[in-house]
């Protein structure tokens, strides 16, 4: 037996794939660019830099001593050099920028030994080369806004870019593709309800349109065929009920001296099958939802309990004050019904009991009886039209086995949810959960 699981919706998996491809995408994008364009720039400037850094330590030491302050306020002036004799060791630098890297290497290769670029901070950070010429060590610095760079703000605005184009383009491209196909999942919901869905809208792509059409199609086909099972049905009723009507008749006319137990179960067939008449159409008619009202529950289901008890049943009902749902009267009060005469008619003669409580912004209605209960296996397939239980429910008192059909149909058409289960110590709990009323949501 396999286990399905977490489930995802299609947008979903569609974003998260087009944005996991994009994404990689783009790494590998930003890799290539870093690679074969920024890194050999950096390396030409820093390149270019040692080379001058070299010159003007070299050219300082080769110019006369009182044309030295000259040039050092040239090299201010014009590059943001500062020159001067090294007279102090300076700490090695912690500061992790990759461009020094790359003019170390510069520096390296130009004098032929490990050079190391320190770095101060004098009001603003300063990079240090120690440089040998003429015999002397020269320190020459440039200040960081000389490099007019900053890498770990550009490659977090690149990655923030990225990944805020890639999760915009997946997000359309998914909503684009899935769009249309929520649409026909709602209208699938809705002819699976017994409604009659608008027609899907037409799309410029050409897969979507054709199965926007095939459905139209088949959307139409479904209520031509409920309209035209309706009415037959119809007919056949009509056509049944006359000459039942006719029998009825007879029956009622025949002598006295007839067998009064056959002409008593000759009324009685007749009687079973004007009912089983009304029930199949009932399951069959093509269903249309009831305008919903504010129904309150403890008057509704009061009367139903006081009803059966009027008639020798034993009906105990229990509804939280002022409980109120919003649903259609007749359709309610139809399942209601079905679902207590089904516990009656099973229960052995023993009390049935009726609860009524809200759960979240839901009303739970409850019907137990003590009878002999519905194997686990069984619970779903009661629903199942004329699907009876000979094991645990007797022929003679049984219904025509359309009455959970029926509840079913009408929760599904209302929105309703309906389950069965065991009760506790014996005996069968039918379990209807229905919204309550928007007064009655409001109230914490």
């Amino acid at each position: 037996m396999s286990v399905r699981g977490k489930q995802h919706s299609l947008f979903q998996n569609t974003i998260r794939t087009v944005a996991a491809a994009l994404l990689v995408f783009q790494i590998f994008l930003i890799g290539a660019t870093v690679n074969y364009v920024m890194l050999p720039m950096a390396q030409r400037s820093a390149d270019d830099l040692a080379a001058l850094l070299v010159l003007s330590a070299q050219t300082w030491v080769e110019l006369p001593p009182e044309t030295r302050k000259d040039f050092e306020l040239e090299l201010i002036r014009q590059h943001q050099f500062m020159l001067f004799e090294d007279v102090t060791p300076l700490p090695e630098r912690t500061l992790p920028l990759p461009y020094l890297g790359l003019l170390d290497d510069a520096l390296s290769a130009r004098l032929g030994e490990p050079i190391s670029v320190k770095v101060t901070d004098l009001d603003t950070t300063w990079f240090w080369a120690e440089i040998p010429a003429g015999g002397k060590l020269m320190r020459i610095g440039f200040p960081k806004s000389r490099l007019h760079t900053d890498p770990s703000m550009m490659l977090a605005l690149a990655l923030i870019a990225t990944v805020m184009l890639t999760l915009l383009t997946a997000f359309v491209l998914a909503r684009r593709i899935t769009r249309p196909l929520a649409h026909l999942s709602q209208a699938a919901q809705r002819i699976g309800a017994g409604g009659a869905p608008e027609n899907l809208p037409d799309s410029n792509i050409q897969e979507l349109a054709d199965l926007s059409s095939a459905f139209n199609q088949m959307a139409l086909q479904v209520r031509e065929l409920l309209a035209n099972r309706t009415t037959l049905l119809a007919g056949i009723s009509h056509d049944l009920r006359t000459p039942l009507a006719r029998m009825r008749l007879a029956v009622e006319m025949l002598p006295e001296s007839s067998d009064q137990k056959t002409v008593e179960r000759l009324r009685r067939d007749i009687e079973n099958m004007n009912v089983l008449i009304g029930e199949f159409l009932t399951l069959s008619r093509d269903l249309q939802q009831e305008a919903p009202d504010e129904i309150g529950l403890e008057a509704m289901l009061g009367e139903m309990a006081e009803e059966q008890n009027a008639q020798g049943a034993q009906v105990a009902c229990h509804v939280q004050p002022g409980l109120t749902v919003r649903a259609g009267p007749l359709a309610l009060h139809r399942v209601l019904q079905n679902l207590l005469g089904n516990a009656l008619r099973y229960s052995d003669g023993k009390p049935v009991q009726i609860e009524a409580t809200r759960r979240d912004n839901q009303a739970r209605i409850e019907i137990m009886d003590r009878g002999p209960g519905i194997p686990p296996h069984e619970l779903e397939k009661v629903f199942r039209p004329f699907y009876r239980i000979e094991s645990s429910r007797n022929a003679d008192t049984g219904g025509s086995g359309l009455g959970l059909a029926i509840v079913q149909q009408l929760c599904t058409a209302n929105g309703w949810q309906v389950a069965l289960h065991a009760r506790k110590d014996g005996g069968t709990v039918a379990e209807l959960s229905l919204p309550l009323s928007e007064t009655q949501q409001e109230q914490p």
